[in-house]
This record gives structure tokens, C-alpha cells and sequence, in this order.
């Protein structure tokens, strides 16, 4: 992505000449305007991404202008700067669509940071919608069993780590919880690797018996064992040219383990009863749900094979943590399985939002499949809700690490709401860094509404 492109709208000759300069040795191409109209006209001819406004500027405030560019274009992001800034100027600000706050003077490295968070935000957009598109067309052509749905923070961060890690050849290793979409991430790397054209193959690590690990993996010559008629090659050669999906690592048996990392270092595999190695180059992604770094550090699982397999990794948030991504979901899913135009009632929809789903997308999924099953009508209301979701009571379900995340979550978005959303204060107010805080909202997917 180009650097992007900057107005700045300020009557202070001297700020305006100030910020551009800087602003300019930093790579952007930068516009300027001396007041409110200025800009409004600079705004219909060039498509800026980020706007700098002054709060205060004589013809039209601040706000006036910021009302007018979000009318014209509603993505366009704006930073407020002000002389006399509150907390309820900050809030209106906020609700007007900027995306930050800053005071003068302008502390110009803070800004830098805060320009440069919100031009990772749009690279990220950016290679969402493109893998999205992709993904369409993909899908039409039978490449890809099923789009990934998420227009979360969260869900294009996902997307965009996929695309970027899919043009080289490293090992990745995919984290998240049972049914958060580990293997259709997997399909959409192979996808957009340069091996897409080779054969996808998985592999369920748990599910293989420890008799028979080296003969699925490996394979077998004839007469190699009881029951061994004819020769056969194992997963690794199958997935010669393409991508092996190892999925569920985490159960894979300790004792099985040396094996497993002597193939992925060495590239060679020899079929069991064999007596010569076959070179097998294949891209490697592996996935688990269980949390392999702790069971290396506590002995249950090879430390040298968890390092082999996490050199790239992506862990996919829970459902719970991108919840403004369930409307999206639903509607694909009532796509897929409705054979009529099915909506929902307010009631049912708000009780759906406030489910914690611990299974996740899978589990979203085979409950819309019930639903369009049972339902009668083409309104779902909250009566034709499972069980689980119309008695839920919040907090009831969940363990404790998940009760412990929603008060933390809590805690850092009523602190920014106090706070105007300008996360400087709102970090003071915590006792935590700005990065802290930064790092906690997108691991939470907190923004402002």
C-alpha cells in the first residue's frame, strides 16, 4: 500500500506549515487548508485518505467539516486536533466519526504512531476485501469449499497474516479454539501459495493409532507388515508439491513425535519396510486447539518440534471476541441452508448477540441448520431459539479464564468510554501504557461505536 495521502485543515498558518513539513519527511503526500471551505473543496477533488481538522477554525468548526467529508465518504478517517480539549469534546468528536483526539501542542511522534495505527488498519482492509473477492471467485471455481465470513478487526487481521504468510514457503502454525475455522484458513494459505495448484492433503493427527502413524504418514512397501498386500505412499508424498495439513497436532503422541520432526527437517521420508528415502517437498500447516507452547514447557510435547512448526503463527479469536461478525455469519448460513427468505426479530437477534458460543462458528452454524429445519414461518423469533441460547443468563457459562477476559474487557472499554475514547487518557486511568492498551483492544476487538 502507497503512503496515504493527508489533508490538514487548520487556520494557524504556523501548526498548518509545522505539520505538513514533518509530515512530508515522512513519506506523505500532504495537502493543506487554511479553514473549514478550503477543505470541503480540496475534499471533492482528491481522494484523501486521513483527515488532520482543527476543533476551532472561524468559517466552520471542526465538527461542521468532519459532518460534511463522513456525508461524502464515510470511510475517509479524520484525527481532531483542539487548544481546549475535554472529555466532552472527545465524546462529540467521537461521535462524529473521528478516530482520535489530540491537544496542541502536538506532541508530532505520538501523532506519527497514531497515522501510522490507522494506516495498518486500512493495509489490513485493504487485503481483507482483496481475499474476499478472491475467495468469491475461488469458491465459484470449486477451489474453496466455503468463503470465510468476518468483517471484524479481528477476522481481517486473520486474513491478512494468511495472505502475507502464503507467498513463502514457511511452516505455519494456526491456533484457536475447536471450530473457529482452523482448516478453512489452511485451505485459503495453500490457495494463495505458489503450490495452489498442488493437491491439499490433511491429516488428523489425533485420530491416526500409534501402529499405524508411520505407515499413514510415511507409507509402506509391500510385505512390510501383516495385512501390508501391496505398496503404498504415505500423506507426506501425497502432499508432494502442494500443501500437508496437520491438523490437531497437539494430540499427537509424544513417543510419535521424533519421527514427525526428523520428516519436516530433513524433507526425506522413508516408507515403512523400506530401505531408500524419498525426497518429499511439501508446505507444511499445522493446527491445534490446545496450547502447545505450555505443554513443551511442561514436557508433554517436543519443544524442538513445537519451534519447527511455530515458525509463522496465527491464532483465530473465538467467536465471543468478534461477535459484531455473527450477523454476517447468520445471514450466510441462512443462505446456505434456507430454501426460503428467513429474517429475524429484534428479540431473537439481541439474544443471539449476547450468547457466548463455545463452540464457536461450527457451533452458529449447526444451529441455524436446526433452525431453518424446524421453523415454521420466515421469522425467527426468540421462541424458536435453542434452549441454550433463550435461557441464557450472562455469566452463567464459561470458565474462569473467560470470565476473567470479559471483566478485563470490561474494564478497558468502560475506561474509554469515561475517557472520550482518547486512549492516552484512558490508559492513565488504567495504569497501563498507551501500547498496552492498544495490544488489549485488538486482542478484545474493542472500537468505538
Amino acid at each position: 500500500m502507497t503512503k496515504m495521502k493527508i489533508l490538514i485543515a487548520d487556520d494557524e498558518e504556523m501548526q498548518r506549515d509545522m505539520l505538513r513539513g514533518f509530515l512530508k519527511k515522512k513519506g506523505y503526500e500532504v495537502f493543506a487548508a487554511a479553514d473549514g471551505h478550503e477543505a470541503l473543496g480540496q475534499f471533492m477533488e482528491h481522494p484523501f485518505q486521513l483527515v488532520l481538522l482543527d476543533h476551532k477554525m472561524p468559517d466552520m468548526t471542526g465538527d461542521d467539516v468532519l459532518s460534511c467529508m463522513k456525508d461524502i465518504n464515510p470511510l475517509v478517517r479524520a484525527i481532531m486536533i483542539t487548544a481546549h480539549g475535554t472529555v466532552d469534546t472527545a465524546v462529540e468528536v467521537m461521535k462524529l466519526g473521528a478516530d482520535d483526539f489530540m491537544e496542541k501542542p502536538v506532541d508530532l511522534l505520538q501523532l506519527l504512531d497514531r497515522i501510522q495505527m490507522i494506516e495498518q488498519e486500512l493495509a489490513v482492509s485493504e487485503e481483507a476485501a482483496e481475499i474476499t473477492e478472491t475467495m468469491t471467485e475461488s469458491m465459484n471455481r470449486g477451489e474453496l469449499p466455503v468463503r470465510i465470513v468476518g468483517d471484524s478487526s479481528g477476522m481481517k487481521d486473520v486474513l491478512s497474516l494468511a495472505r502475507r504468510v502464503a507467498a513463502t514457503p514457511w511452516t505455519v502454525l494456526i491456533r484457536g479454539e475447536s471450530g473457529t475455522g482452523k482448516e478453512l484458513i489452511a485451505r485459503l494459505i495453500h490457495m494463495l501459495s505458489g503450490v495452489s495448484m498442488g493437491p491439499f492433503v490433511e491429516v488428523n493427527c489425533g485420530a491416526i493409532p500409534e501402529n499405524l502413524f508411520e505407515s499413514e504418514l510415511f507409507g509402506h512397501e509391500k510385505g512390510a507388515f501383516t495385512g501390508a498386500g501391496t505398496s503404498r505412499q504415505g500423506r507426506f508424498e501425497a502432499a508432494r508439491d502442494g500443501t500437508l495439513f496437520l491438523d490437531e497436532i497437539g494430540e499427537l503422541p509424544l513417543n510419535l513425535q521424533p519421527k514427525l520432526l526428523r520428516a519436516l527437517q530433513e524433507k526425506r521420508v522413508s516408507r515403512v519396510g523400506g530401505d531408500r528415502e524419498i525426497p518429499v517437498e511439501v508446505r507444511v500447516v499445522a493446527a491445534t486447539n490446545r496450547d502447545i507452547k505450555t505443554l513443551a514447557e511442561e514436557g508433554l510435547f517436543r519443544q524442538d518440534l513445537y519451534y519447527r512448526l511455530n515458525v509463522f503463527d496465527i491464532e483465530i479469536p473465538p467467536l465471543r471476541h468478534h461477535k459484531e461478525d455473527i450477523p454476517d455469519l447468520m445471514a450466510f448460513f441462512l443462505e446456505k441452508y434456507s430454501l426460503r427468505p428467513i429474517i429475524f426479530d429484534p428479540d431473537a437477534m439481541t439474544a443471539l448477540m449476547k450468547y457466548p458460543f463455545p463452540g464457536n462458528v461450527r457451533e452458529l452454524e449447526h444451529m441455524t441448520q436446526r433452525m431453518v429445519t424446524l421453523l415454521r414461518g420466515n421469522v425467527v423469533r426468540d421462541r424458536d431459539l435453542p434452549p441454550e441460547i433463550r435461557f441464557h443468563k450472562a455469566g452463567e457459562q464459561g470458565n474462569l479464564s473467560n470470565r476473567l477476559e470479559s471483566v478485563e474487557r470490561e474494564m478497558l472499554v468502560s475506561a474509554l468510554e469515561k475517557n472520550g475514547w482518547v486512549q492516552t487518557r484512558a490508559a492513565d486511568a488504567l495504569g497501563i501504557s498507551e501500547r498496552v492498551l492498544r495490544y488489549k483492544m485488538r486482542k478484545y476487538n474493542i472500537r468505538k461505536k
